[in-house]
């Protein structure tokens, strides 16, 4: 995240609406959490360790873009973003994933978005450094002679060779290339996974053993694009790497835990509710600030942003541990989405629904045209399904899309038509009688 130029609040809810119909009180809480993280970056360094991130807790139904608002903030931020489920979890003791996994896979996120930046810094070096070894291996090195003569001739050969290669001309041209073979996975089975361990035992054993390699055939764009990554690798001081990324998840990290309601203690405090309660104690250090020990080193997670979400139907905040409900200080509710709610996910944000089929079926040579009654009826389906069975939210139209174009995604390829209107008459020939029957509707819709 840089620290000169960064987004205001009203800018991050702009760019949120461009992708998230609605929502607007989650946009503006997120919209505030992100700029404070900005803000922190630029407070004194006696005063910074001590500005706690403001965690969010949405709640709200499926499908009304509480998972979207975090995976489209983490974008904005530029920052190592990790989606995980509360569900997977399970209490110390118990098998099942032990929640200091989430900084260890964020790790590990933040270690490979750092690679591909340090990639791209390198790229320019590493293309001539692979072109170089491209035209050794179209040109073999002259043997060695008193005379230069042979040695000149190479040189003007391999000038001409490297204009051809730039040019495209050598595309065609088949070439065999050295290609480090990955030795077998060891894996080493512990109670509480490899990755609590100092020493990488997995990778230490791995190297043990020689490399090898093994000759392939390949043309020669693929044959670069295996050299170019190979010296782009060579380049990067992964040590470096290492310690940017451990950097990058402690300052501006963002997990978003999903379905954070399902660990929510009921009344009952028999049976599973038990190891529910577990979970949410394991929990609470790792929100609070504490360090944890990956293969890449201690990552301090005081920091890093946490958004909870989940739909609490059946249990209520305040059924979370008290601690717990003090780590999440900012509460939004999302608002169930709307029939015009629907209209507006269908046409408006950049990436909307309709947006994608027209481009999809256009790779066919096929317009496809969409009426606005066809919009509409479409808008007016999925909340009329999403009253009488379960709500879904905007997941609805998906599924009402996909059954309304079966036909037409099917016979595609085959069509002679160049441009096809879908109406509100085509719309209900498709699905009115599935929306009718309410129990077919819960199975196709």
């Amino acid at each position: 995240m840089s620290n000169d130029i960064f987004f205001t609040p009203r800018e991050i809810v702009s760019e949120l609406d461009r992708y998230i119909i609605g929502q607007n009180n989650a946009k503006r809480a997120v919209s505030i959490a992100l700029r404070n993280r900005w803000r922190r970056q630029r407070v004194s360094p006696d005063l910074k360790d001590e500005i706690a991130p403001k965690n969010i807790l949405m709640i709200g139904p499926t499908g009304v873009g509480k998972t979207e608002i975090a995976r489209r903030l983490a974008k904005l931020a530029q920052a190592p973003f990790l989606k995980i489920e509360a569900s997977k979890f399970t209490e110390v003791g118990y098998v099942g994933r032990d929640v200091e996994s989430m900084i260890r896979d964020i790790t590990d996120i933040a270690i490979k978005l750092v690679t591909d930046e340090e990639k791209i810094s390198v790229r320019v070096k590493a293309e001539n450094l692979a072109e170089e070894r491209m035209l050794d291996l179209l040109l073999p090195a002259p043997s060695v002679s008193p005379e230069n003569q042979e040695a000149e001739s190479n040189s003007d050969t391999r000038q001409k060779l490297r204009k051809l290669l730039r040019e495209g001309k050598l595309d065609e041209r088949f070439v065999d290339i050295e290609v480090t073979s990955k030795n077998m996975p060891i894996q080493v089975f512990s109670p509480s996974g490899m990755d609590d361990m100092d020493v990488n035992i997995s990778d230490m054993i791995g190297n043990l053993f020689p490399k090898k390699t093994k000759k392939r055939k390949m043309n020669v764009p693929e044959a670069m694009e295996v050299l170019l990554q190979e010296e782009a690798q060579k380049l990067i001081d992964m040590d470096n790497v290492v310690k940017l990324a451990i950097d990058r998840v402690e300052q501006s990290g963002i997990i978003f835990i999903d379905e954070i309601d399902k660990v929510a203690g009921r009344e009952s405090s028999a049976g599973p509710d038990v190891s529910r309660e577990g979970v949410q104690r394991d929990l609470l250090p790792i929100i609070e600030g504490c360090t944890v020990n990956t293969k890449h080193g201690m990552v301090k997670t005081d920091h890093i942003l946490f958004v909870g979400a989940g739909a609490f139907h059946v249990s209520k905040p305040s059924d979370l541990i008290p601690e717990l409900q003090g780590r999440f200080p900012i509460r939004v509710e999302l608002e169930p989405l709307t029939k015009d709610d629907f209209v507006n996910i269908l046409i408006k944000p950049k990436n909307a629904l309709i947006k994608q089929y027209i481009e999809l079926l256009n790779t066919e040579d096929i317009e496809l045209v969409f009426t606005d009654d066809a919009i509409h009826e479409i808008a007016e389906t999925a909340q009329h399904v999403n009253e009488s069975t379960e709500n879904i939210g905007a997941r609805r139209l998906h599924t009402i899309m996909e059954k309304i174009l079966d036909d037409i995604s099917f016979e595609a390829p085959d069509m002679t038509e160049e441009k096809i209107v879908i109406d509100a008459q085509y719309v209900k020939g498709k699905i009115a009688d599935i929306v009718k029957d309410r129990d077919l509707s819960r199975y196709i819709l």
